[in-house]
């Protein structure tokens, strides 16, 4: 009878115990791959700056930057960043793109949106120009601490 017994416990198969943690170590390990992913992802940013528009960077200046609240017509609140950039080279910019990073209370970042402040609709920057810009978020994470996000310089291209 004790035989029986045994190879009855031998074709059931591996424990219900050790298939839960078969389970939790590959549920473990796919969601460390997810985020390992995401910071990847994030980290990249898009394009990297040129060593030309690195050198270039002291000489944009962005100016009067606030942040306003404002409701939509749908009644959602949009978060309103509004400045000014002075081209102070001698260099007729073609394009400026930011990076806008939202963080939580602790300091985490929550969001990165990337925005065109010149270029595009607004025309070139030529040099000792300055033009305003206005930038609309109207989906920002809840964690998102209410403060002003920093602004970093992505992109720069020349004409």
């Amino acid at each position: 009878m004790l035989e029986q017994e045994k190879e009855l416990k031998k074709a059931s198969g591996p424990p219900p115990a050790a298939i839960v943690i078969a389970v939790a170590v590959l549920l473990a390990a796919g969601t460390g791959a997810f985020f390992w992913w995401q910071s990847q992802a994030r980290d990249s940013g898009g394009p990297a700056l040129t060593e030309d528009a690195r050198l270039y960077l002291d000489l944009l200046n962005l100016s009067e930057v606030q942040m306003t609240a404002e409701e939509s017509f749908l009644k959602h609140t949009i978060v309103v960043i509004e400045g000014k950039i002075t081209n102070n080279g001698d260099r007729t910019v073609s394009l400026v793109e930011v990076n806008c990073v939202f963080r939580e209370p602790y300091g985490l970042e929550v969001a990165r949106e990337p925005a065109v402040i010149a270029g595009h609709k607004t025309g070139p920057l030529h040099p000792g120009e300055t033009q305003s810009f206005r930038l609309a978020f109207d989906n920002l994470p809840p964690e998102w601490n209410q403060a002003m996000p920093s602004l970093f310089i992505s992109q720069i291209q020349f004409e």
